[in-house]
């Protein structure tokens, strides 16, 4: 049996990180609403990532450490850009400052995408 870490775009915008051992009938639940309140008020919701896992503890602790990353971070996961997932990942004091677009590509962006 395999179990799945998922992340939801819902209509409003907003990211929201789940578990499950049937994708398919839990994105279904997600859709219909009245299973889960956070998305239940923010339907229609779009999946936008996932990943599957052996066993059912290995999805909950990814589940549990994506659930509270940034939006910034979420996304690079979702577009699996992974030069920015890794900028994202170090603590702001330690990040390089692209804001004055002296380092990377002088776009102010972070490394490897776009913000």
């Amino acid at each position: 049996m395999a179990f799945w870490v998922y992340i939801l775009k819902c209509a409003d915008g907003r990211y929201y990180t789940g578990h499950t051992d049937d994708l398919e009938r839990r994105i279904g639940e997600h859709q219909a609403g009245g299973f889960c309140a956070f998305t239940s008020k923010r339907r229609p919701i779009t999946l936008m990532w996932n990943q599957p896992f052996a066993t059912r503890i290995e999805a909950l602790e990814s589940e549990r450490r994506i659930k509270p990353w940034p939006r910034a971070k979420k996304e690079a996961l979702i577009r699996e850009d992974w030069a920015a997932l890794s900028h994202f990942s170090r603590p702001p004091r330690e990040r390089p400052s692209t804001s004055l677009g002296t380092n990377g590509g002088g776009d102010g962006n972070p490394p490897g995408g776009n913000p």
